[in-house]
């Protein structure tokens, strides 16, 4: 499959007016994505358990316009207008143009909000971006001459969601997706997420998943900055090389149900990304002291208990509490009575593995 498969042949109709609806998920990768080539290609694989409670929901109204000369547009969030939000809107159009033609022929104006607080610190590019990626696919589709299946849609709302952020494409299904080739997972792609289709032990349904938010300001270093250090990384050769390494051992666990290998990797993943920003010019901290107390008292916990709960992180310094559902009591409960203290305004999230974005029926 190339880009040209996404490329609409013809349109059968033109649409005047209407609107689509989407609520598309945040995801946490498990191996992590970290350097991108031109066109947002990773540099190597990753896969991620796709979230349940923390997403955006987006609606997008549209309407014929007389002249097609340049994106016109209105953002929206919570009900509050977001022109700071335009230039990134943008620049998603100018990539996808090619994808969907018809952008500059309708006026949008789009409407989102997230489940989850806007200054929680909880990164929400990757489910905006799927969830409009998926109300422009629903727009092109009506208006295609021959209609898509439903993986043929999946896959081209990942494969523009990718364009608006990297991440995104792996927020459409669930409830885990693989980003990235990969030799030992059949059609997985550097274009777009799939659904990972290989065996999976009961223990690992129903994940949970409780964030911690130990910082709920602005990031730090952004994420196109972050993988643009990894160009001339010194140690980013190895790095793309261990993430294929990881994914074929978290497959071989993910069939037996070995949970201790999972966390191991989990884990090192997690590190390892920070470690990267750590050893990268110029180089960043991005961890808090209090991400570091966190993580000290996961590994007290399970080293003094049979509790199988681990963390990992994204680029910042919220931990994500990953734990099986059968813990779900006793996890809590340590996170209530040891963690959360070491939260901004004891604030967290629970939230669990999930299964892809849904349509809202106006």
């Amino acid at each position: 499959m190339t880009e040209e498969n996404f490329i609409p042949k013809a349109y059968c109709k033109t649409i005047e007016n209407g609107s689509f609806s989407w609520a598309s998920p945040s995801n946490i990768a498990l191996v992590k994505y970290w350097g991108k080539k031109d066109h947002q290609i990773p540099e190597n694989p990753s896969i991620s358990f796709t979230l349940d409670y923390c997403k955006t929901a987006t609606t997008l109204s549209f309407s014929k316009k007389e002249t097609s000369e340049d994106y016109a547009f209105e953002i929206f969030l919570d009900g509050e207008k977001k022109e700071d939000f335009k230039p990134k809107i943008n620049t998603f159009f100018k990539r996808i143009e090619v994808y969907l033609p018809f952008l500059k022929t309708y006026q949008f104006k789009i409407e989102t909000s997230n489940s989850f607080p806007h200054s929680s610190g909880i990164a929400s590019s990757a489910s905006g971006m799927s969830a409009l990626a998926l109300c422009l696919v629903s727009l092109d589709n009506a208006m295609s001459t021959v209609k898509m299946s439903q993986d043929e849609f999946n896959q081209k709302a990942s494969f523009l969601s990718r364009l608006g952020s990297g991440s995104a494409c792996r927020s459409i299904e669930g409830d885990l997706v693989v980003w990235g080739e990969h030799a030992q997972i059949n059609g997985s792609s550097n274009l777009f997420g799939i659904k990972y289709e290989h065996e999976v032990h009961p223990v690992f349904k129903k994940f949970q998943d409780t964030i911690l938010l130990v910082d709920k300001g602005e990031k730090q270093v952004s994420s196109t900055v972050g993988h643009n250090l990894m160009h001339d990384h010194p140690f980013a050769k190895r790095r793309f090389e261990q993430a294929h390494d990881n994914i074929s051992k978290l497959m071989s666990a993910f069939k037996t149900g070995d949970i201790n290998t999972f966390i191991d990797i989990v884990e090192s993943e997690a590190l390892t990304l920070h470690a990267m920003m750590m050893t990268s010019m110029p180089y960043f901290i991005l961890m808090k002291p209090n991400t570091l107390e966190i993580i000290n008292k996961i590994w007290a916990y399970r080293a003094n208990s049979e509790s199988k709960i681990c963390f990992t992180l994204d680029a910042g310094a919220n931990v994500h509490v990953l734990y099986p559902e059968r813990e779900k009591e006793s996890a809590l409960k340590f996170i209530k009575h040891e963690l959360i203290e070491h939260c901004q305004n004891e604030h967290y999230i629970t939230d669990q593995i999930g299964f892809g974005a849904k349509a809202i029926i106006n």
